[in-house]
Parts: structure tokens; sequence; C-alpha cells
């Protein structure tokens, strides 16, 4: 007789779709966990940041970060200037053409052969200039300069025209100025004025009266009317203190004597 089957087996296997059907649920849900960590994990880090957002305002680059990239933008402009100023090339020597040479030796040529002035040109030469000096001497006496220390020589030409135009101002004024002829007087008189570099009347003396003092106070009231008179020129000024004029006083000699004219030396005879 066979043994009939037990229902144990069934028991056993009911047990195992348990334990099953447990270890698939376990698994599932270890499945399900770490999808909802990171969902977790994603808010934490959102709310983090917005409390850490004002860390790097307050935390600024320091100073010396700063100045450390100054000092590099610095360094290359001096290497630059440096190279600049070495790489400076000095100017060559000009050169020459044939041309240009042909044309200085004929100029030198030329001047090599222009003919010098003989013994009677170079003596010529000398007389005019004796005959300057000679010439400005006189104009100095009769003008009567008082020469500055060691003054420069005054030019004879420039001297000249200043006293010429001295003698048109004084014709000029003495046609306004009111002669008395009642006592002519027969003796010759002379007076002296003197003026300052800037025109104005340093001294009037009378240097011999004579029998002409009608004369003398006439003489001086044309001076007085003609002052200022012009500043000296440059070359007088700086080679003279003061200008004196000598004016003589010779009766018959020139008419009706109403002007006034150069004549040679300072000397009244």
């Amino acid at each position: 007789m066979l043994p009939m089957p037990s229902s144990r087996p069934l028991h056993g296997d009911t047990a195992f779709y348990r334990a099953l059907a447990a270890s698939c649920l376990v698994h599932l849900l270890l499945l399900l966990l770490p999808s909802q960590e990171p969902a977790i994990m994603h808010a934490v880090p959102s709310r983090m940041e917005a409390r850490l957002q004002a860390r790097p305002a307050v935390a600024e680059t320091p100073a010396p970060a700063t100045e450390a990239p100054r000092q590099t933008s610095v360094k290359p402009d001096k290497a630059k200037t440096r190279t600049r100023i070495l790489s400076a090339k000095k100017s060559s020597t000009p050169t020459w053409t044939t041309a240009e040479k042909s044309e200085m030796d004929s100029f030198l040529n030329e001047l090599e052969k222009a003919p010098k002035p003989s013994l009677a040109q170079r003596s010529l030469a000398m007389a005019r200039e004796q005959g300057r000096q000679m010439a400005a001497r006189e104009e100095a006496e009769e003008a009567l300069l008082e020469l500055r220390p060691n003054a420069p020589p005054v030019n004879a030409f420039s001297l000249e025209t200043y006293l010429d135009g001295m003698v048109r101002r004084l014709n000029r004024s003495a046609a306004f100025v009111e002669r008395n002829q009642r006592d002519p007087g027969i003796r010759p008189a002379a007076v002296q004025f003197r003026l300052h570099p800037d025109g104005s009347l340093k001294s009037f003396v009378v240097l011999n009266a004579g029998d002409q003092a009608g004369e003398i106070a006439y003489i001086k009231a044309i001076i007085e009317r003609s002052l200022p008179f012009s500043p000296f020129p440059p070359d007088i000024d700086r080679a003279a203190r003061s200008l004196g004029i000598t004016i003589c006083i010779r009766p018959g000699s020139s008419g009706d004597g109403a002007g006034f004219t150069r004549m040679n030396g300072n000397r009244c005879n």
C-alpha cells in the first residue's frame, strides 16, 4: 500500500512564498529610499546657499592682492622704456657726395685766389679809420661828454645826429622867445648847458659873460623852452653820464643873429 502524501509540504511552500514576498517588499523599500534622500539633500543646500551669500560680500579682496597687480603692471612699462632708450642709435656720420665735394673745393679755391689788399689799400683803410676816430674825438670835445668808467667808444655818426637834432630843436624854440636887442654888446660871451641821459637839464653855466647879459638871458629862455630834449641814443647812454653843449655868443658875426649853428672845436675865440 502506497503511503498517502501529507499536507506539510503545502505549509512549507506557503512559508517560502511569504518569506519571498517579505524579501521583495524589503528590496522595494530599499529601492524607494535613495530616490527620496536626494530630494531631501537638494532642499538642504538651497537653504544653506541662501544663508552663505552674505559672506563673500564681507570678505573683500585684501590690499596686498590689489598691490601685486599694480607692481606687475608698472614693471613692464619700465622695461619697455629702457629697451627704447637702449635701442636708440646714434646718427651716422654724414657722407659727402662727389658733387658736394667738388662744389666745396671750388669755393675754397676761389677764396684762395681772391686778391689780397695791397699795402696802399691797407694804408688807406688805416687812414680812414684814424679819420673816423679823430672826428669822434672832435665831436666828443664839442659835446663835452662826461664818460662813464671803462665806457665803450661813442659812435661818431650817432653823436653827430643827436647834436644836429638838438640844434634844430633850439632853432624852433627860438621863434617863440622874444629877444631884446636894445643893448647888443660888443664883446663875445659863452654859456654851457648839460643834459641828463633822459634829456632833462642838469646844469646851466655862464663861462664868459662879457657884455652880453641880454643875450645870455635870451639863450637860457630858449633852452628852458626846448626841454626836455630827446633821450640819449643807446650807445651814448652806455658811454656817458651827461652831455654838455657850449654856446658861443659872437656879436656881429651872424647878421640878425636869430639862429644857432654848429662850429668845430669847443672854444669860443
